[in-house]
């Protein structure tokens, strides 16, 4: 028979994070002249998902010479025009470019920034030429 000898090691496990924030154990550590260095940090405990960033900032004081390009009125008016024609809401044409409604709106109105892409597939859309002329090339 083999002699064993039976030990056992009492070791007290360190307190969780948790338990070192709470405010009992910081009155301790303050009582035993600990040093406690307390910080808070940019958004905690928030659901922000979708806070402002310094761009939108920029935008919001934009000046008249630093202006995001719109879609011209006109081109907005071609486009209501042609999706009128086939009989079409806003959220028809948007669902059959793959696009929000929301974009249709804002190009109709002249609110939208051009992007050539979506353009492109509101033409095929509607069937008609929508690419406004630079003018003419000296």
């Amino acid at each position: 028979m083999a002699d064993w000898e039976t030990v056992t090691i009492l070791k007290k496990k360190p307190p969780k994070a948790s338990a070192m924030k709470s405010e009992q154990a910081i009155n301790a550590a303050r009582r035993q002249g600990v040093a406690i260095d307390t910080q808070t940090k940019w958004g905690a405990g928030t659901n922000k998902q979708h806070v402002t960033t310094k761009n939108t900032a920029k935008l919001d004081r934009e000046t008249e010479e630093l202006r995001h390009e719109k879609i011209p009125l006109d081109l907005g008016k071609l486009i209501q025009q042609g999706r009128q024609a086939k009989g079409w809401s806003q959220k028809e044409l948007a669902t059959k470019v793959n696009e929000k409604p929301q974009v249709i709106n804002d190009y109709e109105a002249g609110r939208g920034i051009p992007n050539q892409l979506v353009i492109g597939k509101i033409e095929r859309a509607i069937g008609c030429r929508l690419k406004v002329s630079a003018g003419p090339r000296s």
